[in-house]
Parts: C-alpha cells; structure tokens; sequence
C-alpha cells in the first residue's frame, strides 16, 4: 500500500517538473512589447458620402416587385418629393492600425483602412494626434503609405518573410474595434496562401486573433522584427474564426519603396492564364508526378507569346525557383522587375526546355474575357458521344481561328472528363483543332487506357481537362 502511495507521489512530482519545463520553453512576449508598440499607431478616418437620387437617408424606394399591389402606391409617394431635393451629407468613419517605418514620419497601414478617406487621423502611443498625407496606395497588395508632420518618431525594424516557418510564434499589435494596442499572439499556419481575390501576395496564415480595427498592423517574430502587414480575415460572422492573413513584408517592403519613391507600383507580367496540375492532367502530359503551372492561354502580344511559351507548356522553375503549385508562379513574376530577363524552365510534350523570357509591366487590367455565341453550322457526332459543329466567324475572332463548339453531351469519355455542353475544344492531345472533320480524325487515332490533355474554352476562361479513352 505504502508502495503505490510512494509511487504516486513519484509520478505527480514528475509530471509537476515536465509542466514546468513546457511552461519554460513558452515564449514570454513582454520585452517585444515593451520595445516596439510606441511605433504602431492607432488610424482613424472620415468618409463624406451623399445618399444617391433625390431620396433622404433611410426612405429610397423599396423593392416592391412591379405586379405587387403596392408598387404603383409606393412610386407615387416617392415621384412626388420636391425636385431638387438633396439629403446630407452622410459622414462614416473607418478605424485601423499601422506602424512607423522612419523616424521622420512614414507610416504604414492597408489600402482598404484609408481607400476613399477624405480626412486620416495618426494616433501615436504617447495620444499625440496627426493629420496624414496620404502618399500612395497599391490595391493589389492592399498595402498605403502615409506621412505625418513629426521627427525623432519611434520605428519598428523590417525582418525577412523569405525563410518563415510553418509552426514559429507570431504576434500582432494593433486596434481591434477601438480598443488601442491589443496584443495577440498565435502561430503561423501556412505560407504562400493565394486568395481568390488577389493572387499576387502570397498571405501568410496564422491563427492570431484578428478582428476590425487590427488592419494594417504589424505581425511580428520573436525577435521584434516585422514579418507581414496584417491585412485579412476569413470568417463566417465578422469576427474572427481561427484564420487570418497578413501581406508578407517583402511584399511590403517592395510596394513602401515604390510608393515612397514613385507614387505607383509597377509589377512584372508574364501574359499567361495558368491552372494547376491535377494528378489526371500529369498522367495526361507524361509526368510522374504532378507540379508547376500549366499554361491555359498565352495572351496576345505579351511577354510569354513573344518569348516563345505556348500553350500546354508546364512552368516548373521561374527565375530559378521552383514552381510546385500554379499559385506559386503570379508572386514570382510580379515581383521581378519590369525589363529583366529571366529563365523559365517548363516541360513541352514531355520534355524539359528552358526560354529567356523579357518581362513586361502588368497592365491595370490584364483579364481577357472572350464572349462564346452560340451558333447553328453544321454539327457533327464522333466516338466520344458528343455532337459538335464548326466555330462561327466571332467565334473564331475570339479564339484564334481554331476549335470546334460542343452543341450537345452524352455519357461517354468526353463527359467523364468533365467536357460541358457550350464548351470549345481548342486542343486534343497537345494539336490545334482546325475543326470538325480534324477533330474526327484525331480521336480515331487517341491512345487507349491512358489519359490525354484536352484544352476547352468555358465562360471566358481557358481550362485542360483529362480524357481517358477505356480500352
């Protein structure tokens, strides 16, 4: 008996001194706070917008559909208010963060805290205020720069967001919903994340407690330097939920310099649409594995179409770094600068070859969006159950002269490899479809019982698919 209780002390005493040593490798993020909040700033701003038409704030004209029985009651009452009339002015206002990144008073905060602000107030830790000039805004990395009217400020020291790991400590400082220099802390989740609306910042997630009011404030590392711009949130309720995302400061540092120095952000452009490598898609274009970006379309007269980059080419390496996803390759290049010269190394029917590509500046809007008509040439059916017919005149325009329409699907192989009815095929197997009698000629003579890249066009965007043709 006496033996069990000794144990028992022996066993607690133990876990008691592996608490303590856990508790001890805790890190202990008072120094960092204590040296580096006097440099982020609390970032207020007012906003001037009058109400649109003729109506006063809180009284526009409902949406009444137009066979309700109230429709024509409620356009009356709102036809008959004095022409001429103006609500007022309605004045809202924003709150963020930032940070002082020169003593002389620069500041940096995100693009959506500022966007549209007719008037920046820069609250400083020692509750001195400011009005801020607003120097520059670049909305692709939601990154702005402000100056403020002071010296001998207290300034926060860039790190380097080029070797993060998943895992390390992070901390954030800034203003949730008011309530000045709040400190959270949390850890990295991932890196190089791409979101959907903007795919030339690789975020990094972390788990830090961000809400409204920490925009555009500093995520530091252990060693108080500044590792990214806390940007984003992603949440289901306005409030944070476990995952957020900061501008890396690379980025930042890039975007402040060019802002700082020219008022604007150039970024380099390689003129592609890309997509991933699906394991199907590998298996279709002879890889072993799947990697890189595939090329979808080659954009007319940019730097890719010039430099030799064709459709079906896989980037595996850009500048010497290595292309793993397809959301790797828009950072690479829009961080090169504009004119260089650089190598991309891209897999062409199964073969490794490398093109010098001279990089052009991305333009404001490189979206090309083309508009499929459908037609009535003739159509045509083939072994893959789907009836196709000939491009019309537009369609050609659009498409570059090749590809045949697809009027209708059955099941078969084109429809198991995800073919839709209003699709254009544009290749097959890596060949340019000059049409329908082409396109019958060319899946005669498809290998069986291994997958091939078929090149469709669908809503404007160009897509590979995997068709596997059963033995």
């Amino acid at each position: 008996m006496y033996r069990n209780f000794f144990k028992a002390i022996v066993i607690l005493i133990t876990l008691v001194q592996i608490a303590i040593v856990h508790a001890r490798d805790l890190p202990d993020f008072t120094e960092l706070v204590n040296n580096n909040a006097a440099a982020v700033v609390n970032i207020s701003t007012s906003i001037k917008k009058s109400e649109t038409g003729n109506m006063p704030h809180g009284f526009n004209m409902p949406d009444v559909p137009e066979d309700s029985p109230f429709h024509d009651f409620f356009k009356k009452y709102f036809e008959e208010l004095p022409k001429g009339f103006a609500p007022p002015s309605q004045e809202r206002s924003s709150l963020g963060s930032g940070f002082i990144i020169s003593n002389d008073g620069y500041v940096i905060t995100n693009n959506h805290v500022v966007s549209e602000a007719e008037e920046i107030v820069v609250r400083l830790n020692d509750r001195r205020e400011f009005i801020a000039e607003l120097i520059g805004t670049d909305k692709r990395s939601d990154i702005a720069v402000l100056k403020i009217d002071a010296v001998n400020l207290p300034t926060l020291k860039l790190g380097n967001s080029s070797n993060l790991n998943v895992g390390e400590w992070v901390l954030a400082i800034g203003s949730p919903f008011g309530f000045d220099h709040s400190v959270t802390a949390g850890i990295i989740s991932a890196i190089g994340r791409s979101l959907p609306n903007e795919n030339y910042v690789p975020f990094i997630q972390t788990d830090v407690a961000i809400n409204p009011g920490n925009s555009g404030g500093p995520l530091f590392n252990l060693d108080g330097e500044v590792i990214g711009v806390n940007s984003q949130i992603y949440s289901r309720t306005g409030g944070f939920m476990g995952l957020s995302f900061a501008v890396p400061v690379d980025v930042v540092e890039n975007v402040y310099k060019q802002l700082r120095e020219n008022g604007r952000v150039a970024r380099g452009w390689l003129g592609v649409l890309i997509q991933d490598v699906t394991r199907e898609l590998a298996e279709s274009f002879g890889m072993e594995h799947p990697h890189g970006a595939l090329i979808a379309k080659v954009l007319p007269d940019g730097p890719a179409e010039k430099s030799g980059l064709e459709v079906g080419d896989i980037v595996v390496k850009f500048n010497g770094e290595k292309v793993s996803f397809s959301s790797d390759l828009p950072p690479l290049v829009g961080s090169t600068p504009v004119d260089s010269l650089v190598p991309v190394d891209i897999i062409r029917r199964s073969k490794n070859k490398t093109i010098q590509v001279k990089i052009s500046e991305l333009p404001t809007d490189d979206e090309v969006i083309a508009s499929n008509k459908n037609a009535k040439p003739d159509a045509d059916t083939n072994s893959l159950n789907v009836i196709i017919k000939n491009l019309t005149k537009e369609q050609k325009e659009d498409i570059e002269e090749y590809g045949v329409f697809v009027q209708e699907i059955h099941p078969g192989p084109a429809q198991k490899a995800g073919i839709r009815r209003g699709d254009i095929i544009l290749l097959i197997n890596n060949i340019k479809i000059k049409g329908v009698s082409h396109f019958n000629m060319l899946i005669n003579d498809l290998p069986k019982g291994r997958s091939i890249p078929v090149l469709i066009q669908r809503q404007g965007g160009p897509i590979f698919l995997a068709l596997k043709i059963d033995d």
